[in-house]
């Protein structure tokens, strides 16, 4: 399987409802529309009740974080797996809290990998970087890419159920209480290079067509994007392609840095040096 993965290469099916094509292109990302994961919602429905009820971010946050420790047992001491008492390594229940944490030390290791993975499944998106450029299926990228993506110690708790969760409960969020009506936010990611975000089209010297990884962060603070490249990208995202930001829980390991995870595809972006 030599087939180079060109910008739009994805699966044929998702979980959107949508063509991949269409979901991948800038064509969606400059005029989106409202996208949900198929039966997600309507299978946790007593979590949607409870957000009703919320009086504001932190309460709606908190509400989530209880309906995920009572589904999939993910209390604090979960987190981690310390020695038990026998001596040997205790397991632990995967929780998207640890891949979240892993992201943020790397988002080219296996946690990155597991979320760029549930992107795939759901999305249909295929990554075109993981630790390398990933230019066929055959490489040694995508190789490592689907060896860490499949790694047992992070598929023993339904996590990729725990990321659909997450999602729609994202998606709720900045409807309700971050970006309500808005259609884009503007964000910012600082790079030194574009072997993980290839550019597809000049459009003139600042303006491009870029192709996105299928999952990336970015910030809502500029000032911090200079922090992490010599040239900044600023981008219109979607609101229906944020899976996660940074004061959506109280409770999380990526605070600090204004961070976004954006689901990728074709963007519009304009670079500037710093």
């Amino acid at each position: 399987m030599d087939q180079p993965t060109n910008c739009r290469l994805g699966h044929s099916t998702n979980l959107v409802g949508l063509a991949t094509d269409l979901l991948g292109s800038n064509v969606f990302n400059e005029d989106p529309r409202e996208i949900h994961l198929s039966g997600v919602r309507e299978m946790n429905g007593g979590l949607f009740e409870m957000l009703g009820r919320a009086d504001d971010l932190p309460d709606a946050g908190d509400a989530f974080y209880k309906y995920m420790v009572a589904m999939f047992g993910i209390d604090p001491e979960q987190h981690e797996a310390p020695v038990s008492r026998s001596g040997g390594p205790r397991r632990y229940r995967s929780s998207f809290l640890r891949l979240l944490k892993g992201w943020g030390y790397d988002s080219n290791g296996p946690e990155g990998a597991v979320l760029k993975g549930w992107v795939e499944s759901r999305f249909g998106l295929f990554p075109t970087f993981h630790k390398e450029r990933i230019n066929r299926f055959a490489g040694q990228g995508w190789i490592t890419y689907i060896e860490e993506k499949m790694s047992s110690r992070f598929h023993n708790n339904s996590i990729y159920c725990q990321l659909d969760i997450l999602y729609e409960f994202c998606q709720w969020a900045l409807a309700r209480y971050v970006a309500p009506d808005q259609r884009h936010l503007t964000l910012y990611r600082g790079v030194n290079s574009f072997d993980e975000h290839q550019i597809v089209t000049r459009i003139d010297r600042k303006n491009v067509v870029m192709h996105l990884n299928n999952l990336a962060s970015f910030t809502s603070d500029r000032s911090v994007a200079d922090c992490f490249g010599d040239v900044i990208l600023t981008v219109r995202v979607p609101v229906v392609k944020v899976l996660f930001f940074n004061t959506l829980l109280a409770l999380h390991p990526l605070k600090g840095e204004g961070e976004f995870l954006v689901i990728g595809g074709d963007y519009r972006v304009r670079a500037d040096y710093v």
